[in-house]
């Protein structure tokens, strides 16, 4: 192995120890230095609860469906895929309270369903206080190092000659092929399959914002399994994974979704390993040796400590019988795996999912890792260390990976492996036709990320909302004196009269739409802000207040940026908070959420700022710039003065 790459490798496994160490010790900082009150507070823990409805999936283990009994300041941080412990009030500080580990299916602000590790319901369960907790998940961490170990050892060509193109000074190759021609895609979405055709060891599928970067990849997976017996999808979420099945179900491929149960939406549930081992030809077998099995485990418990001779022989026998049965049942349920995955066009996971045991031994001739640019590095090489040649789909001009460690960031852990692989060669292909927004929403990112390259389609082009109107506005709020502050509790920003303003815009600008007869045309309002903080403010402002029409309020999702990756809505808000007279903009330096906040509004974006506040930043300043080039620019007064 070439010595560059190597230690290229060593110092991302130090980097990857660094942020595993930050990650565990916030998180048992947070556990071992608050109480039961202040962690239900800030929202890792809800206590006390109720479990309303407990069921068996199909794996057969217990998912219950639990609620809130009363309500917090904080925001829940429980999400899908989240290890989590139920645990019973009364024997919190007893080191033999009851519980059990499980993890999250989904979660909302009141409700949570969540699949526990035990095949049984427990008498506990039904009995006393109960609460949920947030649980350290190190299982990640694990296999990202296993990984890289491997590749340190690897004495596999294929995979050397990964290592010499993604992290090397060895150019990308690529075969002769003819020229795809998908008559469902545009030209160039066509160049990306033409690329990934053509690939012999590593093609890239830059896809900014909206110009159907998912669509390509799917078509690229179908235009692979034509010569393939089968090929491995993964992305760095459960989300971005499930999203994958469903888009590639729809163009009828047969898939096969590697995963718990808990982390895969119920629209793609029958693509599951879990329901296909259920729905297989052999599974009744299967299902008699586990149940003859536990017959005769009932049966061993009968017999005491005190038992005869004669006894002592026949649980003998019973265990040698339960035993043999076990292993029946186990080659039996590896037979029905096998063949699951050998029928299967396309496995589906997550990039850690990629570890499953169940693929261990097989090698895939293509790789598709979709969502490549927010994914950790030595997250992606595990499912690399079973392919052959690898596609990535992305943009790096969008979100990057979330790094805990300022330390192991800054040293280079943020820097993606689909990053160094767009800048090392030349084996990408952008897709240029974008058919989410506006072409002035879309114009000033066009130039600062991607060239001045995407054009709109003409569907989009020219829409709006209303006839005539300022399809982008940016409101200064300059001069103001509308001073940011500081959340002591969350150590987040916020700016009161920043959100005061932008709800007053969108409620007069929701009257306007109001009076026209096509208002119900209007699918969507978004509204962002970098800060968790102006999230909380803005939700206060207008669900809980007189400020807004109360029938438009089931149409507005208020979020953080990265909540919005990959989604998009008619009517976008973004409110920078920042405004302060060191012109310090803190989380705004990451422009990368800017390129990603801007690029979810289809027909109207609006963005409030203090411009003396971020103006000095390159990037701001640009902005600025465009949003006068294009007469966009107004100023708060012309709203505070009405």
């Amino acid at each position: 192995m070439n010595q560059n790459i190597k230690q290229e490798l060593l110092k991302t496994k130090a980097l990857l120890y660094l942020e595993k160490r930050e990650d565990q010790e916030a998180f048992q900082k947070e556990i071992n230095e608050t109480s039961l009150y202040q962690q239900t507070n800030s929202g890792s823990i809800w206590y006390p609860i109720e479990v309303r409805e407990s069921t068996f999936d199909f794996g057969e283990r217990l998912v219950i469906n639990i609620h809130k009994i009363k309500q917090n300041k904080g925001t829940s941080k429980f999400q899908s895929g989240q290890p989590v412990k139920i645990f019973a009030s009364e024997s919190w500080f007893d080191e033999k309270k009851h519980q059990l580990s499980g993890v999250v299916n989904t979660a909302k602000d009141n409700e949570m369903m969540v699949t526990l590790n035990c095949d049984v319901i427990p008498q506990w369960l039904n009995e006393g206080t109960l609460g949920v907790q947030k649980q350290f998940d190190s299982k990640s961490y694990k296999e990202m190092e296993k990984a890289l170990n491997k590749l340190l050892e690897t004495e596999q060509d294929d995979i050397n000659r990964l290592l010499e193109v993604l992290l090397g000074d060895t150019p990308a190759s690529f075969k002769s092929c003819t020229h795809v021609l998908n008559t469902r895609l545009n030209q160039s979405q066509n160049n990306a399959l033409s690329l990934v055709r053509s690939a012999q060891d590593v093609a890239i599928i830059h896809g900014p914002p909206g110009t159907g970067k998912t669509t390509t990849l799917v078509q690229a997976v179908a235009e692979v399994i034509k010569t393939e017996k089968r090929t491995l999808v993964c992305a760095p979420s459960n989300t971005a994974a499930d999203l994958l099945v469903e888009k590639m179900l729809e163009q009828s491929l047969n898939v096969l979704r590697l995963g718990h149960p808990a982390r895969i939406t119920d629209a793609i549930l029958s693509h599951t390993l879990d329901y296909c081992i259920t729905h297989h030809s052999e599974y009744r077998s299967l299902s008699l040796l586990k149940r003859n099995a536990e017959q005769i485990h009932r049966k061993i418990g009968r017999y005491k400590r005190t038992f005869t001779q004669e006894d002592r022989i026949i649980r003998k026998q019973l265990y040698t019988e339960a035993k043999q049965l076990k292993i029946e049942a186990e080659q039996l349920e590896f037979y029905i795996i096998s063949n699951l995955i050998e029928s299967a066009e396309v496995i589906v996971t997550t990039l850690v999912g990629a570890s499953s045991h169940w693929l261990k031994g097989y090698k895939f001739e293509t790789l598709f890792i979709d969502e490549a640019a927010q994914a950790l590095e030595p997250a992606c090489w595990i499912p690399i260390l079973k392919a052959k040649r690898v596609v990535f789909a992305g943009d790096h001009f969008q979100l990057p990976p979330t790094v805990k460690s300022q330390k192991a960031g800054k040293n280079g852990l943020e820097v993606t492996l689909f990053e160094k692989a767009i800048n090392r060669n030349s084996a990408d292909s952008m897709l240029q036709i974008q058919y989410r927004m506006n072409e002035l929403i879309m114009g000033f990112p066009s130039r600062y990320f991607y060239k001045n390259s995407l054009i709109a389609n003409e569907k989009v082009r020219h829409w709006g909302i209303i006839p005539d109107d300022s399809i982008v506005e940016f409101i200064d709020t300059a001069g103001c004196g509308f001073d940011e502050s500081l959340n002591e509790h969350s150590k987040s920003t916020y700016n009161v009269e920043e959100a005061e303003l932008l709800v007053k815009h969108l409620d007069d600008y929701l009257k306007l739409i109001g009076a026209m007869p096509w208002e119900n045309n209007i699918k969507d309002i978004g509204i962002i802000s970098p800060y968790m903080a102006q999230v909380d403010v803005l939700k206060k402002y207008i669900f809980t207040q007189e400020f807004i029409a109360k029938e438009r309020t089931n149409d507005i999702d208020i979020n953080t940026i990265d909540s919005f990756q990959g989604q998009e809505r008619d009517i976008v808000y973004i409110s920078l908070v920042r405004s302060n007279t060191k012109g310090n903009i803190g989380f705004l330096s990451d422009i990368r959420r800017i390129n990603v906040a801007i690029t979810r509004a289809r027909k109207k974006l609006v963005i409030i700022g203090d411009t003396a506040t971020i103006g000095q930043h390159p990037f701001y300043s640009k902005l600025i710039d465009y949003v006068n080039e294009i007469g966009a620019y107004r100023h708060a007064y012309e709203f505070l003065n009405k």
